[in-house]
């Protein structure tokens, strides 16, 4: 008879000792826990500078600083380099099914090209890579938000506002809230991070908003060529029937104020749902540094996937729209 396999019980101990962990260092245990006092965090809407030098100088825009979440771009970067990597050796090795991280994303890709493909026909081809990648890139970036450490690691520097005090304990420097001013000195510090999901900064959303409306324009102009100006501009119908031709021409130029709100929708949606759900678990480990914030990490873990997927989705259906003209969709409807 085979023996039955092993649990693997570490995992447990990891998770014992840190919370054992977290009591000792945000709690006066039985008083002998260092009884850290967490403090309200700084809210950033703009990614800090890690230094007041810039990068370089870009000629009439200005200077390049490198931002902590610059930083988290990167790294949103480097991990969808990584997925792609893994995936294209596990289906060049002849593996039938992958597994692991592979295995996941690959199911996840095969799902937005079934969708795709149930919604844009011909044109899935040109429109799936837009849709994956904006997808798996978003979803990159959100989930980096839920590293520990991350938005709360970074470099002590003063602070010229509601700042906090400086407290050494042992080797290591954190930030103290002794309402609100360091005793002694007067002066304030704050923590600028490490790294921010870059799904936090307007920056970010706001230009894969710009990237996401052109190539729309653009997969219009492949399926319609010219015609597809028709959609903002039509004046055919306005001598022959002066009434329905005005209508059309009304319509037209609402299609051309929908357009650049897109933009808006895009960059707003994204970004206001990352940028609550960081504020929130911040506020939430401030109030209760044990046990609470677990709950909302799966909060935000479903929160960052459903935002990853609607906005790949958002920009594939918009594509898809705009490969039909308006002269297919009365076809259609008479049919």
């Amino acid at each position: 008879m085979s023996e039955a396999p092993k649990k693997r019980v570490w995992g447990r101990w990891v998770v014992l000792a840190a919370i054992v962990l977290g009591l000792f260092l945000f709690t006066d245990f039985f008083g002998i826990g260092l009884g850290i006092k967490p403090i309200m965090p700084h809210v950033y809407l703009p990614g800090e500078k890690y230094s007041e030098t810039p990068l370089f100088t870009i000629p009439f825009i200005g200077p390049f600083y490198f931002t902590n979440t610059t930083f988290g771009l990167i790294v949103a970067d480097i991990i969808v380099i990584l997925l792609a990597i893994g995936v294209s050796r596990g289906v060049k090795s002849g593996k039938m099914v992958l597994t692991g991280i592979s295995g996941a994303v690959e199911a996840l890709l095969e799902m937005l090209y079934g969708i795709t493909e149930s919604t844009a026909g011909k044109w899935t081809k040109q429109i799936f890579p837009w849709f994956a990648t904006i997808t798996l890139l978003v979803l990159a970036a959100n989930w980096s938000g839920l590293v520990p450490g991350n938005e709360t690691i970074g470099i002590i520097h003063e602070y010229k506002g509601h700042g906090y005090a400086l407290k050494h304990i042992g080797p290591l420097t954190t930030i103290w809230d002794e309402g609100g001013e360091a005793k002694g000195e007067g002066k304030s510090y704050a923590v600028i991070p490490f790294m921010r999901p870059v799904s936090t900064d307007l920056n970010f959303t706001f230009a894969l908003a710009v990237v996401a409306v052109v190539m729309i324009q653009v997969i219009g102009f492949r399926a319609q060529g010219i015609s597809y100006l028709w959609k903002f501009w039509n004046v055919g119908g306005l001598f022959s029937k002066p009434i329905f031709g005005f209508i059309d021409f009304g319509v037209g130029l609402l299609e051309l104020i929908s357009e650049f709100s897109k933009i808006l929708s895009f960059a707003f949606r994204l970004f206001g749902n990352m940028f609550a759900g960081a504020v929130l678990l911040f506020v939430i480990g401030s109030l209760v540094p044990v046990f609470a914030q677990a709950l909302f990490y799966l909060l935000e873990f479903f929160v960052g996937l459903i935002q990853a997927i609607v906005f790949g989705m958002l920009t594939m259906v918009f594509m898809s729209q705009a490969t039909q003209g308006h002269g297919e969709h009365h076809e259609e409807a008479h049919a």
